[in-house]
């Protein structure tokens, strides 16, 4: 069974930094691709980021490219977000997920598993 625990969030003043971390386990990922999405009371869950487990090809949402950045650990099957230059907008609970294949879908309608999530608050 796939599991999928965030860890890395809380609270960072505007222009600082977080990492987040997302632990893999229960299937061989290679073939897998890794996304991490975030949510906001209200609001439709919203893609940030996504990696193919293999290659380590990348896609970001435009609110983000330039700022965060998504790496993998094969090693330790984890999948991190580099958050720098944060802004009180980024705030909101950031989502680990999974999909099988190596497609960078952005849309969270295409991934299967999915964390709990990670709160990350952005002061001004």
């Amino acid at each position: 069974q796939v599991q999928l625990v965030e860890s890395g969030g809380g609270l960072v003043q505007a222009g600082g930094s977080l990492r987040l971390s997302c632990a893999a386990t229960g299937r061989t990922f290679s073939s897998y691709t890794m996304g991490w999405f975030r949510q906001t009371p209200g609001k439709e869950r919203e893609f940030v980021a996504a990696t193919t487990w293999n290659s380590g090809n990348t896609n970001y949402a435009d609110s983000v490219r330039g700022r965060f950045t998504i790496s993998r650990d094969n090693l330790k099957n984890t999948v991190y977000l580099q958050m720098n230059g944060l802004k009180p907008e980024d705030t909101a609970v950031f989502y680990c997920a999974a999909r099988p294949g190596t497609y960078l879908y952005s849309s969270p309608r295409n991934y299967d598993y999915w964390g709990q999530g990670a709160l990350v608050t952005v002061s001004s």
